[in-house]
């Protein structure tokens, strides 16, 4: 047969993927992406997801999306709901192949069922704290619970009654009889249904047996006929386990392949962290801008190319290793100079009186939406004699290699005039409050003659300019690996946002939810989709324009 080939970079699962085609081993890729809704997704998810989907759009496959629903205390519609809007804002798309381990709870019934006929699993009515206690450590073997030895038929009687509902929570327990001298501590006779009376987001209340995460995980990969079931590499103990059930069943085996998860600086990645700082309040929810969760960058203004372009450029291996924030916020960068229209915004803003201009002339100057795609039109900037810069982009005593405004400097103001500081105006404590200046009126498009002007700054005019609400977002944490810290709490970055006043164009006032815009020389900015009105837009800051964490540290 011919092989597809990877339309991207390669890695040693699409080797091995490859090589399993050449020979045979399997005539097509079927993979899936199982996470538990019991949370929000963030950006480790979507590695494992994108190289999911990505894998099997690569190979002429399918993924499947399942939830692996199969603890009803932690579990919501709301979640599943999240999950499939944060899987198709990447681009995904599983067309048919929606799928829940609740789809299969009568089927893994029968296959415990199956394994308790062939005395390969038994019911265990030892407290949890005995069962800790007996199961051992890593240099100590296990001991075989007083109930191992259960007939097959006292066993399938209890069994029975579990399922029915005749016992109470934690009074029995249903475990794999395999081995409890094993080196490998998930072979120590592994639970594989408990009891829980609880009202399950799907089948209601008609269970009160669930099966665990390590039973269900494998059958349900051979239920779908997925072929390469691939996780992160703390499964990579369970999956003697998996192959262990999956034999004893004598049901169809995939392949699993481990890889490594990600790990990002100034970031956790723990679901119970991050339950902790929504719970505690350390942020505003799981949508926070400033969370690793895709809900929260998608709010942030971060492009779902650029995630992608993320995932794909930290490429997928086996060892452990710590990705750099700065890796993906370069990435988002890089989609929105190509995407964001351009716009100008002062966010500390300094008067400028432009003395040789008519205090009574407002223009209409042409500029573009941005310069290096003129395709994309051009906007009106209204131009007056009374205008405001950022104050940064003024100094009284300036360097030689400052190349903005000094007292009788010169600089262009961005698709205007050049203009000259004539004076500087102070208050009574000495603070520069405003700039006299005269405009070159014949700089409109065209450079003066006889002299270089080097320095470009952005203006906004000062009677048309308005007001917007503005946040200044930065890293969460302050230490670059959180998880190190005492308390990781403690390593909160306190900077991590501050709010503020812009004026802005007055074109922004229309901006719809979600857009993204470059504030000429500032940064990215989206607007919000939470806080924002109607003329009332609440500007999220979702990129620098250039990486200055590194020069902090």
């Amino acid at each position: 047969m011919s092989t597809p080939e990877p339309a991207v970079t390669s890695n040693f699962i699409r080797t091995i993927i490859s090589e399993n085609l050449q020979s045979g081993k399997h005539s097509q890729v079927i993979t899936r992406f199982p996470p538990e809704p019991n949370g929000y997704l963030h950006i480790g998810h979507a590695k494992s997801f994108s190289l999911n989907f990505g894998l099997a759009e690569d190979f002429g496959g399918r993924c499947h999306l399942r939830f692996d629903d199969t603890n009803p205390v932690k579990e919501e519609d709301e979640y599943v709901e999240a999950i499939k809007a944060d899987v198709r804002w990447l681009g995904f798309d599983w067309g048919e192949h929606l799928h829940f381990a609740s789809d299969y709870f009568d089927q893994f019934y029968l296959w415990a069922v199956q394994l308790i006929k062939a005395g390969k699993a038994y019911v265990d009515s030892q407290t949890a704290e005995q069962m800790r206690e007996n199961r051992g450590t890593l240099t100590a073997p296990g001991i075989n619970s007083p109930y191992r030895e259960r007939s097959i038929e006292e066993n399938l009687e209890l069994f029975d009654k579990m399922k029915n509902g005749e016992f109470p929570d934690g009074t029995h327990i249903l475990r794999a009889k395999i081995e409890m001298s094993s080196p490998n501590m998930n072979l120590r006779d592994p639970a594989m249904y408990r009891i829980l009376h609880a009202h399950h987001h799907r089948t209601g209340d008609k269970w009160c047996i669930y099966p665990m995460y390590d039973f269900a995980h494998g059958q349900g990969d051979s239920i779908e006929g997925v072929t390469y079931s691939i996780c992160t590499l703390e499964f990579e103990d369970h999956r003697p386990l998996y192959d262990w059930f999956i034999k004893e069943l004598g049901i169809f085996a995939p392949q699993q392949i481990e890889f490594a998860r990600l790990n990002l600086s100034y970031t956790v990645m723990s679901k119970r962290k991050l339950l902790q700082l929504v719970n505690d309040k350390h942020v505003s929810g799981w949508d926070d801008p400033r969370m690793p969760t895709l809900v929260g960058m998608r709010r942030r203004g971060y492009p779902p190319a650029a995630i992608r372009t993320f995932c794909e450029r930290i490429g997928v291996g086996k060892g452990a290793s710590w990705i750099d924030l700065s890796v993906l916020e370069e990435c988002v960068r890089e989609q929105l100079n190509k995407s964001a229209f351009r716009r100008q915004a002062v966010l500390n803003p300094l008067k400028v009186t432009l003395t040789n201009y008519p205090t009574d002339k407002i223009a209409a100057l042409e500029a573009p939406n941005h310069p290096q795609q003129p395709d994309l039109g051009t906007r009106k900037l209204p131009f007056s004699h009374e205008l405001y810069i950022d104050r940064d982009d003024f100094m009284e005593d300036p360097p030689k290699k400052f190349f903005r405004l000094g007292p009788g400097r010169e600089v262009r103001l961005r698709n205007a005039y050049i203009i000259k500081c004539e004076e500087v105006i102070k208050d009574e404590n000495g603070e520069v409050i405003e700039l006299k200046c005269s405009a070159d009126l014949d700089t409109l498009g065209k450079n003066p003659v006889g002299r270089k002007v080097k320095g470009i700054i952005h203006w906004v005019s000062a009677d048309q300019a308005e007001k917007v609400d503005v946040r200044l977002y930065d890293r969460l944490f302050k230490e670059e690996n959180p998880d190190k810290a005492e308390n990781y709490i403690d390593a909160l970055n306190p900077e991590s946002v501050k709010t503020s006043t812009a004026l802005v164009e007055p074109s922004l006032l229309d901006a719809e939810k979600g857009t993204t815009f470059q504030f000429e020389r500032v940064g990215y900015f989206t607007v919000d989709s939470k806080d924002s009105q109607s003329g009332k837009p609440v500007f999220n800051r979702t990129v620098t324009l250039r990486d200055t964490w590194a020069k902090l540290k």
